[in-house]
């Protein structure tokens, strides 16, 4: 930690306060209540959290330190007692800026190990470590299987796969825009799928021309070009509505909207896994400090679930106390209902 400038950890500082905030709302958002539902019948919730969680902070080829914070932080926020964070090492040591990250987030263990090996340590408490109830974060092909084959026997986040992003676009979006923030996607790997869906065939030419003269400026163009030529797709629609459709059926894990009305496009579409509102949301903000979470469904797993949230490191219990009265009331349905589901005892 010690080899971090003071810059970059004020940088994570901000990023971290953001993240911080944002899921400390989202857990204030979640109560526990007691209701009495009928004379003598009391019923109640309680939100606790889970007593281990295991984040997963990638370190190959790129340092997510943005992951450090997403993943820790929000455990820590929904009041998980016991954090264990593990990341590769870069080199002969843990990358010195995800150490930090780690640190300010509140992890309370740190593995310098990675991959498979990483996620079992966390999954089955090796090294000192209690095992962790729930894994979390992103990883590469090895770690996204290894949480998949663990689930069940713990829970996961999501089973994430290449990083998706869409852009939704009028006539009114900049084209060179457009084209620059599909391009800071594809970035993230040769199978990573970047996609417009437009109601401009005009853009959409224009933006199938500049792309690439885009990617050839890029230290790492051989990658958004593989990217864009086997996963990229320009949607041309008849409408927003045809738009909207289309965007939910490719339920992506990022969503940004250049177009007018941003209202509307807000209430209308419903499959994503975070959306970014306007020329100036770009998906680099969500992803490094803008507040919401990064670790988000792919594959259209945000038909059924959003990210990365406090809430999946908290369990919600139910209970119920009846008195003597109202058991005479309720006894007697459940004896009845029992016996129609030929459950005599």
């Amino acid at each position: 930690i010690s080899e971090v400038s003071e810059r970059e950890k004020d940088d994570i500082r901000f990023a971290h306060d953001q993240v911080r905030r944002f899921a400390q709302a989202q857990r204030d958002s979640l109560t526990d209540f007691e209701m009495e539902t009928e004379p003598g019948v009391w019923l109640g919730q309680r939100v606790m959290p889970v007593d281990c969680a295991g984040c997963y902070v990638p370190g190959g080829r790129y340092a997510h330190v943005a992951s450090a914070i997403m993943s820790v932080a929000t455990a820590k926020v929904a009041g998980v007692p016991t954090v264990v964070a593990c990341s590769p090492p870069r080199g002969d040591a843990i990358n010195p800026s995800i150490a930090f990250a780690m640190d300010l987030a509140g992890a309370d263990i740190i593995l310098e190990m990675g991959g498979v090996q990483g996620v079992a340590a966390m999954a089955f408490g090796l090294f000192g470590c209690p095992p962790a109830d729930i894994l979390v974060g992103p990883g590469n092909a090895y770690v996204a299987e290894a949480k998949r084959l663990l689930f069940g026997e713990d829970g996961i986040d999501v089973v994430a796969g290449p990083t998706e992003s869409a852009i939704i676009a009028d006539e009114t979006a900049d084209p060179m825009t457009v084209a620059v923030d599909l391009v800071s996607q594809a970035e993230h790997g040769v199978n990573s799928p970047v996609w417009l869906f437009t109601t401009s065939r005009e853009l959409g030419e224009t933006v199938a021309r500049i792309l690439p003269m885009v990617a050839d400026d890029m230290p790492n163009a051989d990658v958004v070009h593989a990217a864009w030529r086997d996963y990229g797709e320009i949607v041309l629609c008849e409408s927003r509505e045809d738009v909207c459709r289309v965007s939910d059926k490719y339920a992506s894990e990022h969503l940004q909207v250049i177009a007018a009305d941003l209202p509307w496009w807000r209430e209308n579409l419903h499959n994503y896994g975070s959306l970014f509102l306007g020329e100036g949301s770009t998906v680099t903000h969500g992803d490094k400090c803008s507040g919401t979470n990064h670790i988000l469904p792919t594959r259209k797993a945000a038909r059924y679930t959003g990210g990365l949230n406090v809430q999946k490191f908290l369990k919600v219990l139910t209970y119920q106390e009846l008195d003597e009265a109202a058991n005479r009331t309720f006894s007697a349905a459940a004896s009845r209902i029992s016996r129609i589901e030929g459950m005599e005892g």
